[in-house]
């Protein structure tokens, strides 16, 4: 991997974004720490020299003189000096300090002492006798900068150490994206290849990354059951156009062999007519699953009550469930009108599917019943048989498109019936189940 890809990743650089902000914060810390350190060792000192001061202004001359003489001479007190100078500015007694010339009275301040005796920083407070003298008690600045030399270079390495520590971890961040990406394109280009069985790889932590992969991974399943669907249609449409093109030829080679009088011929005629319609009723059934499946229909949605619906589909084929035999009705446990969002005439439709087939596969004497519950926007339509029932086995497979149950293939139709239904619940939002209970089937869209 070349650097310049890794300085590229997002990862890298959010993490050289916090390892800037850090620092910055860090820094902005220790200045504020050492103003705070700074003041309040200037604090202490400036107390212990103004109460010093204040003890040899009590004392007269010749005690000053005294006790300043020993204390030069203790060699403990050399980072505590005394002086005491004349009006003149020479030294009596004490350290031999040159006298501070620009000093304001009473006033602590810093100053650096370059006599030959000594050279080091002070703070010291000088205070004017009545006789014109000056008495100059100091405290050098010896420790207190060691102490905040020894502070600087314990940040600066923490800093330091900080920094490295940020830098690498922003280099193990962007080599894990850059990773990651790595694995991601070589999987996506698989797919781009047509191996749609590919997914792109997720992690355990579930991160942003791993999320999009997941959203991209649901996307894939859903092109792989597009494309076997889509094959399975093709597949379905050779195999089941087969046998009525098959017919059709046959009728219209005999109307053209067999024929001898003009109704013989308008017979073969007629039975080629049904085959066609018969054909064009399974295309235009392919072609309103597509319109379904475009979604465009749902910009149009309005709030629909679905027992309304339902009802209007059991007046609808209740003539058709009397010359069958089976016995066509409504039930709901409450008279509250269920209310959801979605397109009238597509709901109609999906309800008569299901009681189409109801009516198609229960045998005489049976029953179907449609039955709605609604609470608010959740709302459940099923409709019910006692039919021949659906094999657990054939729940799913009988929503796609052509495939009709073992039981089944006597009956009339083309297989598409579910397959619309279930168009129709996707585009809606809702749940289709099929269940078989111990006699017939029972089907039911409900919405979340």
């Amino acid at each position: 991997m070349r650097p310049i890809e890794l300085f590229r990743t997002s990862g890298f650089r959010l993490a050289l974004a916090f390892l800037l902000v850090f620092g910055t914060a860090a820094s902005a810390l220790f200045l504020f720490v050492d103003w705070q350190m700074r003041d309040f060792l200037d604090q202490r000192s400036d107390e212990w020299l103004t109460r010093e001061m204040q003890s040899l202004q009590s004392l007269p001359a010749d005690a000053i003189v005294s006790r300043l003489s020993l204390r030069s001479k203790d060699l403990t007190n050399a980072e505590r000096p005394f002086s005491l100078f004349n009006q003149d500015g020479k030294l009596i007694a004490g350290v031999p300090l040159a006298y501070p010339e620009k000093a304001v009275f009473d006033t602590p301040f810093d100053f650096a002492d370059h006599s030959a005796a000594r050279k080091d920083h002070y703070r010291g407070l000088l205070h004017r006798r009545a006789d014109g003298g000056s008495i100059l008690v100091a405290q050098s600045l010896h420790e207190q900068r060691e102490f905040r030399e020894r502070l600087e270079n314990a940040t600066l390495f923490a800093s330091l150490t900080t920094a490295l520590l940020g830098l690498a971890g922003a280099i193990a961040v962007g080599f894990g994206a850059v990773r990651r990406l790595d694995a991601m394109s070589g999987a996506a280009a698989q797919i781009m290849k047509g191996d749609l069985k590919q997914r792109l790889p997720t992690g355990r932590a579930g991160g942003d990354i791993d999320r999009l992969a997941n959203v991209v991974n649901e996307m894939l399943d859903e092109i792989e059951r597009l494309m076997q669907e889509v094959k399975g249609v093709c597949d379905n449409i050779a195999h089941d156009m087969r046998t009525p093109l098959t017919r059709l030829l046959g009728s219209l080679e005999r109307a053209r062999r067999r024929a001898t009088n003009i109704e013989e011929y308008h017979g073969y005629i007629d039975e080629s007519l049904e085959e066609v319609r018969g054909i064009l009723k399974t295309f235009g059934a392919l072609l309103r699953i597509s319109e379904v499946e475009d979604g465009l229909r749902r910009s149009g949605f309005i709030d629909i009550d679905l027992k309304a619906i339902a009802r209007d589909a059991v007046d609808f084929f209740e003539p058709a469930a009397e010359e069958c035999g089976v016995t066509l009705a409504y039930a709901s446990s409450t008279d509250e009108p269920a209310v959801i969002s979605g397109d009238p005439s597509l709901i109609f439709e999906a309800i008569a599917n299901l009681i189409d087939n109801a009516i198609k596969f229960t045998p005489r004497d049976g029953r179907a019943t449609v039955r709605v519950e609604g609470n608010g926007r959740v709302a459940t339509v099923a409709v019910e048989d006692t039919g021949i029932g659906i094999r657990a086995e054939d729940a799913d497979a009988v929503l796609r498109r052509f495939y009709r149950a073992e039981k089944s293939r006597h009956a009339p139709g083309n297989g598409l019936g579910l397959s619309l239904v279930s168009a129709i619940a996707r585009l809606h939002g809702m749940r289709l189940e099929i269940t078989t209970p111990n006699i017939g089937t029972c089907v039911r869209l409900a919405t979340d």
